[in-house]
């Protein structure tokens, strides 16, 4: 074999190790989530149901007033914390229980994961699931990977945790510097059907600064919209998205322990 031909094998085997890595992420593509990976992308088969749910918390600023709206339109939402944000507040992690919302798994970090690194991957998949389990009290059942990227270790990690991976349908583009109440419900509003999964956030940690507060001054308009047209707001539990057998293996772990798992 010449030198240059085995560079072409090494160069050819990479790239396909490169394409298996990020095949999962074709599923956040419209053509895939509608035809391919309905359940992925959130659509739920409760008639009527919109799933609520805030990524990127939870947060000392904008998870708190978040929360005292949802009480007052007598919405329950889903959260799908990081675990660097909960290790920062965890009694925020708690209170979102006690107030009656569902929590889910956005990851440890917020980051996309371009190169392959399927026991990094693992680790730390692990670390947030337990993370939540620990300081909440409550086995998650679903997970969303930051940015909506879905790659192959992340995937194979939430299957051997028993976490099913749900993505959205609709959102809000709540993150955007000059986003209002009026434009999140805009961008929203001609997704908003029967079936859909709904994307906010609760903090600004990954988008542009108080960004939160479009969100907070877009919940009541959400929530008038979905009532006009008889749809119900609320968590993924009440969806009808079945949740993987094992949902929740590793979590369960987690509720003998008092503080957050060290990093394995």
């Amino acid at each position: 074999m010449t030198a240059r031909r085995g560079a072409g094998l090494l160069l050819g085997a990479a790239a396909g190790v490169e394409l298996l890595h990020l095949a999962p992420a074709a599923v956040r593509l419209p053509p895939v989530k509608r035809l391919l990976a309905r359940r992925t992308a959130g659509h739920g088969t409760t008639p009527g149901h919109v799933a609520l749910t805030f990524d990127d918390g939870p947060d000392p600023r904008g998870t708190p007033p978040i929360l005292d709206a949802l009480d007052a339109l007598g919405l329950s939402a889903t959260f799908f914390l990081l675990g660097t944000m909960l290790e920062r507040s965890p009694g925020l992690g708690r209170e979102l229980v006690a107030r009656g919302h569902e929590v889910a798994v956005h990851g440890w970090h917020h980051r996309r994961q371009y190169r392959p690194a399927p026991a990094r991957d693992l680790r730390e998949l692990r670390r947030a699931t337990e993370a939540v389990t620990a300081l909440t009290g409550t086995p998650p059942h679903w997970y969303r990977p930051p940015y909506g990227v879905l790659v192959a270790g992340q995937a194979l990690a939430a299957h051997r945790l028993g976490l099913r991976t749900v993505l959205w349908t609709a959102w809000g583009r709540d993150w955007e510097v000059g986003a209002t109440g009026p434009s999140v419900l805009a961008t929203a509003r001609p997704h908003l059907t029967t079936g859909a999964t709904l994307l906010l956030h609760d903090s600004d940690c990954t988008s542009a600064p108080d960004s939160w507060r479009a969100t907070l001054a877009a919940l009541p308009l959400l929530a008038a919209h979905c009532r006009a047209r008889g749809l119900t707001l609320g968590p993924l539990r009440e969806h009808g998205v079945p949740r993987n057998g094992s949902g929740g293996r590793v979590a369960r772990v987690g509720n003998a322990m008092t503080g957050l798992p060290a990093s394995t």
